[in-house]
């Protein structure tokens, strides 16, 4: 793929997905006025949480990093036959697999239910038993869903499964308003999630169709294709399921946490999601196929161009995004989130976990396409490394946190007495400890992204091109300046609570407007065209 395809693929990816965001944001809005941020919504966060871990492997981990590669391969040394065959392969063992994956969640969800939130009894454990067992077969629909647009993407059709998502939300947002105006449970969401995963299987299928690859499921497990793939998702599956941990084990903690915990920072991670989703997740989407068919074609220099083209890209688009999101976090969540059921206290929590975890959005942009470079190379092992670094260090940074905040702080020391001594019991009484959790995440994403740096430069796969020493002067300057602007205008609006949603929003477009003009002015007259985006 070229430099100018590369950009192109991307910036479809990104303006599918921005349209994806932007139907996520309304449903997230209509969650917080019409729930708020209740022991309830803790609750069914927490149940989707887990066939989302699954659509993580899926969509962005072990199962497309290892299938993407061997497809590319396939397209590249084999004939159309022999695709279709490996497709057809595919399908049908990884349905299998979630069938029998999913008939075991369904019977065991009360054990199940017991062990991701232990401090959930009674009544509470039975809601979040029954949630489980309407949710989780989300996790086989999006999984084969995700099938589907690893094979368009392979194609370089990237529109379809970019808008898919969409269906998502629509169902969720339809979901909200059914229970709003009948008076229904949070239970209706947990429906909403269940339709939503048959819409966005069917959505794709057509345009598979289109190419002539709509599979016809057959067991594989003899296939030579499909036993590559296992064998390459073995320690993807690992590595995947290691980072996904983190989240697992932040919500698991938060859970016993001042009640709301759990919805806080569900809301800032939704913000955060903005940057990685159109940006992070388009260009590891793009740049996957494109490195997987160098690697095929023994094309290094090709190789080591694109992934350069790809952490600049990165670099360019995250510094501001942090910048932006830890100064401008107060009045993002007041603007977005605060109203109804959801007051100046949850905004102001969620902000908190919001600017402790946006600190490490470069990283989380460059980990998009630093694991890519391993994987197009087969290479699924040194991802799974670093990963396991990662969470030890996400859950050493928690427990060390935590440690001090109770420790060495008086609202700390306060909470101990009060709880006799009991550590989780006394976190149980301190606004804003989950913030902490957020910046465990923060400080684990960047020991991931150094990690995979190190061992992507010790491989001597990627060459620096030229100018970087200038491209980091460039960001370095109009960040600053940014940063400056955005303090000042937080100096004239310190508090947005009081505001009407109309006067909240034009100086939140303001804000952002004048910060992001001014970052891309001053990267215009430094010399940054379009056209040095493009790569090579």
């Amino acid at each position: 793929m070229s430099g100018n395809r590369l950009l192109r693929s991307s910036a479809i990816f990104s303006a599918m997905t921005f349209l994806s965001r932007l139907s996520g944001l309304v449903r997230d809005q209509v969650y917080a006025a019409v729930f708020g941020a209740t022991a309830a919504m803790d609750i069914f966060f927490i149940a989707f949480r887990i066939p989302n871990f699954m659509r993580r492997l899926s969509a962005e981990g072990s199962f497309s990093m290892a299938f993407v590669p061997v497809l590319a391969e396939y397209k590249e040394k084999h004939g159309p036959e022999a695709v279709k065959e490996l497709i057809d392969r595919v399908t049908g063992t990884l349905a299998a697999a979630l069938l029998v994956v999913t008939a075991v969640v369904l019977l065991l969800a009360p054990q199940l239910a017991f062990l991701i939130a232990s401090k959930y009894t009674g009544a509470h454990h039975d809601m979040l038993t029954e949630m489980l067992r309407i949710t989780f077969p989300y996790a086989l629909f999006i999984s084969l869903a995700s099938l589907v647009g690893s094979v368009l993407n392979s194609y370089q059709r990237f529109a379809i499964p970019a808008l898919s998502p969409i269906l998502l939300n629509l169902s969720m947002i339809a979901a909200a308003w059914l229970a709003y105006v009948s008076g229904a449970s949070v239970m209706m969401l947990a429906w909403g999630v269940f339709v939503a995963g048959i819409l966005q299987l069917v959505f794709q299928l057509p345009a598979l169709a289109k190419l002539g690859l709509l599979p016809r499921p057959k067991l594989g497990l003899a296939h030579a294709g499909v036993r590559k793939i296992m064998k390459l998702m073995v320690p993807t599956l690992f590595g995947s399921s290691v980072v996904q941990f983190n989240l697992l084990f932040n919500t698991w903690v938060a859970a016993f946490l001042l009640s709301g915990s759990v919805s806080w920072l569900y809301y800032s991670d939704r913000l955060l999601e903005f940057p990685l989703g159109m940006f992070g997740v388009a260009i590891g989407t793009v740049i996957l196929p494109h490195l997987s068919s160098r690697h095929a074609a023994t094309d290094p220099e090709g190789f080591s161009k694109g992934l350069d083209w790809g952490f600049r890209l990165c670099l360019l688009i995250g510094v501001p995004a942090c910048i932006g999101l830890v100064l401008c976090a107060g009045p993002l969540m007041a603007t977005l989130f605060q109203y109804h059921k959801f007051t100046a206290f949850h905004a102001q929590m969620s902000s908190w976990s919001l600017m402790a975890q946006s600190t490490a959005v470069p990283a989380f942009l460059l980990v998009k396409v630093l694991a890519p470079a391993f994987y197009s190379r087969q290479d699924t092992r040194t991802p799974v490394k670093a990963a396991v670094v990662s969470v030890l260090v996400n859950a050493t940074a928690t427990i060390l946190l935590f440690a001090g905040l109770l420790q060495f702080t008086d609202i700390g020391q306060a909470a101990l007495a009060k709880a006799d001594g009991r550590y989780l019991d006394a976190l149980a009484h301190i606004p804003g400890a989950h913030a902490l959790l957020a910046l465990a995440i923060a400080i684990a994403g960047w020991t991931n992204a150094v990690q995979l740096a190190w061992y992507l430069r010790r491989a001597g796969v990627y060459r620096r091109q030229p100018g970087w020493g200038r491209f980091l002067r460039q960001i370095g300057l109009a960040s600053l300046a940014m940063t400056a602007v955005l303090l000042v205008l937080r100096g004239v609006w310190p508090d947005w609570s009081d505001w009407a949603w109309w006067e909240r929003g034009w100086r939140l477009a303001v804000l952002v407007g004048s910060g992001g003009a001014l970052y891309g002015a001053l990267l215009w007259l430094q010399g940054i065209r379009p056209r040095d985006l493009r790569g090579h």
